[in-house]
């Protein structure tokens, strides 16, 4: 006969094991070939930024050429580029701490956490791309915010890209900026010699550049077309949430293991 006291479950009892799914959510992913997520990256940053440069007059990811812009604002630019500018830094720099501050809250790099950091990403491009597409602001359309708002969303966003090649130990592919990957892939020793090909390193640099190449070209293809910022953004929402399912499926260490 049940008491009062009794558990309406079972296996509601202090001593339960987890599940096989929180298992799985729970454990820490190997950082091995996560420079391959972080170069897929750099070709969302190239077709986010190519299309917003072009039909919103500022960047959303690399923020060196906005605060150039906003710098020109500040000394008398006619324009109203450099508040899109202002606020995609502004956007950026709360990405940054917001998404460090998770990192640090909880194991950088477990599974669950590498996972909801790009689909967060994910949602935050979709309600810009949904913005976009409900209202359709045009290229020559006046500072409001439908602007300000998806702009905001996709640099807020873009931060956490950066912050994962800290967590994956390859500040280096920041997916965000080429000037520094410049700079340290042809100042190498042996960049003129074919056993340049046997630096990892180096190989990723040039994939950086690639990858960035090939998003800028997508960027401005669907910039060009009649759907414009509509298309890139739906385009980068979609490629995250590959992303995503990348991170569901990689490689890991049960509990016990780290």
């Amino acid at each position: 006969m049940s008491r009062e006291t009794d558990p309406l479950l079972g296996n509601d009892t202090p001593n339960a094991q987890p599940s096989r799914l929180t298992k799985y959510l729970r454990e820490e992913i190997t950082p091995a070939h996560g420079d391959l997520v972080l170069l897929f990256c750099y070709i969302i940053t190239g077709l986010l930024d190519s299309s917003a440069v072009f039909i919103w007059g500022s960047f959303v990811s690399m923020q060196t050429g906005n605060t150039v812009y906003f710098g020109l604002g500040l000394v008398g630019a006619e324009d109203d580029r450099w508040i899109k500018s202002g606020v995609s830094i502004a956007g950026f720099c709360l990405g940054s701490l917001c998404f460090a501050s998770f990192h640090r809250l909880f194991p950088a790099r477990r599974r669950w956490v590498l996972c909801a950091s790009f689909l967060f990403q994910a949602l935050c491009v979709s309600l810009a791309a949904l913005i976009v597409t409900v209202f359709q602001p045009g290229r020559d359309a006046p500072l409001s915010w439908l602007v300000l708002v998806p702009l905001a969303l996709v640099a807020f966003q873009s931060s956490g890209q950066a912050v994962t090649s800290r967590v994956l130990n390859q500040a280096s592919l920041t997916s965000v900026v080429l000037t520094s990957i410049y700079c340290d892939l042809f100042s190498h020793p042996e960049f003129l010699s074919t056993k340049v090909v046997r630096h990892a390193d180096e190989m990723r640099r040039l994939g950086a550049v690639l990858c960035l190449l090939l998003g800028v070209i997508l960027g401005g293809l669907w910039a060009h077309s009649t759907v414009g910022m509509m298309g890139a953004l739906w385009t980068a929402a979609i490629l995250k949430s590959w992303i995503f399912v990348a991170w569901l499926a990689w490689e890991g260490k049960s509990e016990e293991d780290v």
